[in-house]
């Protein structure tokens, strides 16, 4: 299987933000714009996946599997459309979660966080 290979690693919260295991890289707690519109924020926890993927040269192409978990369940078509513009029509198997997030920015903070795994052949 090879080695494990842990980046973005956030000590203060105790966790990796990308993990390769074999063939796959996990990502996690992607955020971003947090305090915007709903939009900014997933556009934002999309270049944040981005980002992590840069670690390992790969692009939200790989990206085979997403979990969304928004605020409030009626955001969906706009994280939709954000997806769209986003992943070009390469889309990756997606379950949408809503949940009530426990972030210092309270209900007006974070809105949506993207966990994902992308495919990373040798």
């Amino acid at each position: 299987m090879g080695d494990i290979i842990r980046k973005d690693v956030n000590s203060e919260y105790a966790y990796s933000g990308a993990v390769k295991a074999g063939d796959y890289i996990f990502l996690t707690f992607c955020v971003g714009n947090v305090g915007g519109t709903i939009k900014e924020q997933v556009e934002g926890a999309l270049e944040d996946m981005e980002r992590r993927l840069t670690l390992f040269d790969m692009t939200l192409s790989a990206v085979v599997q997403v979990n969304v978990l928004l605020r409030d369940p009626w955001d969906i078509p706009i994280m939709e459309a954000v997806f769209k513009e986003k992943f070009k029509g390469v889309y990756p198997a997606r379950k949408t979660l809503s949940t009530e997030f426990a972030h210092k920015g309270g209900p007006e903070g974070l809105k949506c966080q993207i966990d994902g795994i992308a495919y990373c052949p040798k």
